[in-house]
């Protein structure tokens, strides 16, 4: 039997003194791991952007004469936040040490050291990140509750979920897009959880809920004193959020000033508190969601697009209800219960008019409307089944006539015949409402004969069975 032998880590050394990286290679090497040697900062980024995998464990300088080892950390961790990066110098400070930490530094060490204690370092490191690691595969086994929450079989909602997955592992900004409902704040839920920052804080800033004056210090902060009212420091809003994510919630909505102090926090991972005179590191991962056609406003110069281009590194687009019908039995379902339980009421589920009339609607409200119409109907079902009676009149009509989104193509294509059948019964549902359910009045409404709509009632299950005089039903 043939054993397959992984191989070897490889370890990104990064010195600019040729005999101590030598030194390093060599010592790395005994200790099993393969090595790649950089003689600066500038050749160390390119290899960890163009290394075909993220290196597990970078070891850098932290001064050298092109540039800094913070700047190989900042690279390391944007390829991949599982790198760890340990930090060499001879400058050792605790200003240093701060600074390398608080921008996600597994450790921080200083010249001369021992070369067995370096190498007991690189393995506890190696160790970390096969935790977390284990960690991340056991939440997706399990399925995370965030994941779950996003609920949906339709081939729209399966690829954002597939995306979500994917991107969660990494560090990158995510700008996720939809109209007003859709989901975009739970979306970003399930990208922190599904994170390595899951055990780190997830703060909501809703930009255009702020008022312009604040809106800085409640994102960056403020001294004591800054201004009028300033009568105690402030952290702001990306400072609490260090070691998890922070969703700039409606981020189209941005006055330009703060458009370019957000472009400069994401470029340099640095804020600067209202009234402070220096800047102070943060490591929080972004994420932006807006409503708006954001394309639309950089192109009509209303939003930056040197800061668009920063925020769209990944987009996640939510499709709105409309477009992802079959899902709405499943929401339905998952409302009923959550409210249920909370108003402490026995409710099993819908009557087949009741969930006919909610797939029927547009939902221009997309979930939060469908989540506001179970809770109303919830509220006020007197059985143990949600009713027609139960929901909003918009829908207990079934919705009337076709909604503009039966009659668009949509982007997958779409079965011709499965369309025509919801508008026959979306328009039959409006004439037996408009009649009071008056079979012979709906037919004349309709244009046809009385035996044809017991026919299409009969087809599209629409009330009791209806039989003609000879005790069958006949198509016509």
């Amino acid at each position: 039997m043939t054993s397959i032998v992984p191989p070897p880590l490889k370890i990104l050394v990064v010195e600019d003194e040729p005999g101590l990286r030598e030194m390093l290679g060599i010592l790395f090497r005994r200790e099993g791991y393969e090595v790649v040697a950089a003689p600066g900062a500038k050749a160390a980024i390119e290899a960890i952007m163009q290394h075909p995998q993220p290196f597990p464990v970078v070891l850098t300088d932290l001064s050298m004469p092109d540039g800094s080892g913070l700047d190989v950390l900042a690279a390391a961790k944007s390829r991949s936040p599982s790198t760890e990066v340990i930090l060499i110098t001879a400058h050792s400070s605790l200003e240093n040490a701060i600074a390398a930490m608080r921008l996600g530094a597994y450790d921080f060490v200083a010249k001369p050291f021992q070369s067995a204690e370096l190498a007991a370092l690189i393995a506890k490191a190696l160790e970390k990140q096969a935790l977390v690691a284990e960690n991340l595969r056991l939440r997706a086994q399990v399925g995370d509750p965030a994941a779950r929450e996003i609920i949906g079989r339709s081939a729209a909602m399966r690829r954002v979920m597939d995306l979500v997955a994917r991107v969660a592992a990494t560090r990158t900004t995510v700008l996720i897009t939809g109209e007003s409902g859709t989901g975009k704040e739970r979306i970003a839920r399930a990208i922190h959880r599904q994170s390595e920052r899951a055990d780190g804080p997830f703060l909501v800033v809703n930009a255009g809920a702020l008022p312009e004056a604040l809106m800085e210090s409640e994102l960056f902060g403020h001294e004591k004193g800054a201004f009028t009212g300033a009568q105690t420091k402030h952290r702001g809003m990306f400072r609490e959020a260090e070691g998890g994510t922070i969703l700039l919630d409606e981020v189209g909505e941005l006055p330009p000033s703060l458009q370019v102090k957000l472009l400069r926090v994401l470029q340099e991972r640095m804020v600067r508190p209202v009234g402070a005179t220096q800047e102070v590191a943060v490591d929080v991962r972004v994420l932006a969601a807006t409503n708006r056609d954001i394309d639309a406003d950089v192109a009509a110069g209303r939003f930056r697009s040197d800061l668009y281009y920063r925020l769209n590194v990944i987009r996640v687009v939510l499709p709105p209800l409309r477009e992802r019908m079959e899902d709405v039995p499943l929401l339905a379902e998952r409302f009923v219960r959550h409210f249920a339980q909370e108003m402490g009421k026995d409710i099993a589920g819908f009557t087949p008019d009741a969930l006919r009339a909610l797939q029927a609607y547009a939902f221009p409200g997309n979930v939060r409307e469908l989540e506001n119409v179970i809770e109303r109907a919830v509220a006020l079902a007197g059985a143990r089944v949600i009713g027609l009676g139960d929901l909003p009149p918009e829908l207990s009509g079934a919705a009337g006539a076709p909604t503009p989104a039966l009659l668009a193509l949509p982007q997958q294509g779409m079965r011709l015949d499965d369309v025509l059948g919801e508008v026959e019964r979306r328009l039959i549902l409006e004439a037996l409402n408009r009649t009071g359910g008056v079979r012979t009045r709906a037919a004349d409404l309709l244009g046809i004969t009385f035996r044809s709509l017991r026919y299409r009632l009969k087809k599209h299950g629409l009330g009791e069975d209806a039989e003609d005089d000879d005790g069958d039903l006949e198509q016509p």
